[in-house]
This record gives structure tokens, C-alpha cells and sequence, in this order.
């Protein structure tokens, strides 16, 4: 049995826990803050990637120097395949081909090898994300409520009007009042998607049915059409909304919560490294990454791959001052 007078104490610990909860909420806007001001200087090299991806920029031979231990192994492989390739090659001399514009499905190959935004990728999105230029991130202005959009790129195409679909996550940097303990950090709590302006007949969100119906009276069939949901990758312009009293059903939270770790995945993993996941260097890294229905754990792990950087700068800070 705890002494009255011990537990006294303690309730003061917890009101300076709940102190230090505040002051690092502070810190965790304060990070954001820097997230957003470094988002400006990483933007022109982003949008030099798409000049080059989309083949409005041809980059100079100084731009596309590189070499690598693995190069190296590939150039040994390619010797020992050069020969077999030089009548194909002879071949191909009689018959020339236009050099390829860009980076050809650039970001449709990342989609196709990310696991996580594979099991989303419907065959029919595919000539569509063909048309897919550019991904960006944009965070929150100061004073604002934090939050970050992700913005899709598209080039002119023959499925929707839109140039840009957008989606914003909105998220929370502050202690629950009932709940103070449970603070870690920023966390996404809602997200909002847009309207797709599709042309006719090619929303790939929907898919027609036809279904034959038996009149109870008369005994006659006829033949209805009706539009059903279809399973897309471009559902996700179109998310679950989170309940405002906290209660949904447990599908609903599940969905809601893959959304969420996505979101963060492309804000975290694809947008800044996107060349590393359209070679595949980037998923030796991510073998672990998976939706799972402990997503929110997951998303406390990727989170702390910023939130504890920048912890353990400040610390080295004050260490060496």
C-alpha cells in the first residue's frame, strides 16, 4: 500500500509529465516547421526530376555521370550477353527506332514494385498512371493547422480534366486533455480527397451491371443496368471519413488507418526517393513494410525516422555547446 502522502507526489510527477508532453508538442511544431522550410529548397531539384522523367529537359552528360559496384557487376554480365545480342542489334540497325522521351511509366513502375501501393493498382488504372507526371508534397503554412497535401501531376489525358488530384492529411501535435499520457507526436487523424472530373464512360471507380429482374405479377423479365463501386487505385482521391465522435466499425477504422500509413508512406519514403524505388534500390530497405492491422505501430516506426533525427540532433546540439 502506497502511503496517502507518496501518491501526493506522484499526482505532481504527473502534472510535470503532462508539462513535458506540452513542451514537446511545441517541439514537434517546431520540426514542422523546418520540414516546410527545407520542402522549398529540396523543390527545384524535384522539379528538375520531372523535367528530366518527362522528357521536357534532357539532362548534360556532366548531370548524368554515375557509376557503381553493382554497375560494374552489370557491365561484366553485358559482356558475356554482347555477343549474343549483336545480330539482334544488326537487326534493329535495319530497322530504327525512336529513342523513348523521358523516363517512359516512371512513376508506374514505383507502383508496381511498392507492395503497398501494388495491392491498390487495378489493370485498368494502369494506362492512366501512364499519364502521371509529377508527385508533390506541400505542408502547411505557419498559423496554420498542421497538415501536408499530396498532389498527383497529370499530364493531358483522355480520363478525367483535372491536371492536378490532390489529397490533405490533416494531423494533430498536441496531448489529448483525457488522455495526455498517450502523446508521441504528430499524428495523421483526418484526410480529404477531390473530385475527379472523369470523361463519360471512363471512370474506372464505377463498373456498369447488368441484372436480370423477374416482375412478381406478370412473370416478364427485363434486363436492368446499374453502376456499382469498382476497386481502383484513384478510390483513394475518395477516402472513408474519420467519425467525429471516434466511433466507426472495425472495417471502417482499418481502411481508414491504411489510408493514413500510405499517405505517410508517400509524404516519407516515395516522393523524396523516388528514383531509388523506380530501380528497386529502395525496397531492400522497405522488405519489412507492410499494411497490417497494427498499421498505427507501423506508422510510430516510420514516424520516428524524422522525429527522433531531429531529437538526437538537438541533444548533440546542447552536448557540444
Amino acid at each position: 500500500q502506497v502511503p496517502l502522502i507518496v501518491k501526493r507526489r506522484v499526482h505532481a510527477l504527473k502534472r510535470l509529465q503532462v508539462q513535458c508532453a506540452n513542451i514537446e508538442a511545441k517541439f514537434y511544431e517546431e520540426v514542422h516547421e523546418l520540414e516546410r522550410k527545407y520542402a522549398a529548397l529540396y523543390q527545384p531539384l524535384f522539379d528538375k526530376r520531372r523535367d528530366f522523367v518527362t522528357g521536357t529537359v534532357e539532362p548534360t552528360d556532366e548531370e548524368c555521370e554515375w557509376h557503381s559496384d553493382r554497375e560494374e557487376e552489370e557491365e561484366l554480365a553485358e559482356e558475356v550477353k554482347e555477343k549474343a545480342a549483336i545480330e539482334d542489334a544488326k537487326k534493329e540497325e535495319a530497322t530504327p527506332r525512336e529513342d523513348p522521351k523521358g523516363i517512359p511509366e516512371f512513376w508506374l513502375t514505383i507502383f508496381k514494385s511498392v507492395d503497398m501501393l501494388s495491392d491498390m493498382l487495378q489493370e485498368h488504372d494502369e494506362p492512366i498512371l501512364k499519364h502521371l507526371k509529377d508527385i508533390q508534397v506541400k505542408f502547411s503554412e505557419p498559423g496554420q493547422p498542421m497538415s501536408f497535401t499530396l498532389e498527383f501531376h497529370f499530364e493531358s489525358n483522355g480520363y478525367f480534366n483535372n491536371a492536378v488530384l490532390t489529397k490533405v492529411y490533416r494531423m494533430k501535435s498536441e496531448p489529448d486533455d483525457s488522455d495526455p499520457f498517450s502523446f508521441e507526436g504528430p499524428e495523421i487523424i483526418d484526410c480529404e480527397g477531390c473530385q475527379i472530373d472523369w470523361h463519360k464512360g471512363k471512370d474506372v471507380t464505377v463498373k456498369t451491371i447488368k441484372k436480370k429482374q423477374k416482375h412478381k405479377g406478370r412473370g416478364t423479365v427485363r434486363t436492368v443496368t446499374k453502376q456499382v463501386p469498382n476497386d481502383s487505385f484513384f478510390n483513394f482521391f475518395n477516402p472513408v471519413k474519420a467519425s467525429p465522435d471516434g466511433e466507426m466499425d472495425e472495417d471502417s477504422e482499418f481502411t481508414l488507418a491504411t489510408d493514413f500509413e500510405i499517405g505517410h508512406f508517400f509524404r516519407e519514403r516515395i516522393v523524396p526517393r523516388a528514383v531509388l524505388y523506380f530501380t528497386g534500390e529502395a525496397l531492400e530497405d522497405d522488405e519489412s513494410v507492410s499494411v497490417s492491422s497494427n498499421v498505427r505501430l507501423l506508422l510510430d516506426t516510420e514516424k520516428s525516422t524524422v522525429w527522433d533525427v531531429c531529437k538526437l540532433a538537438t541533444h548533440l546540439l546542447r552536448t557540444c555547446s
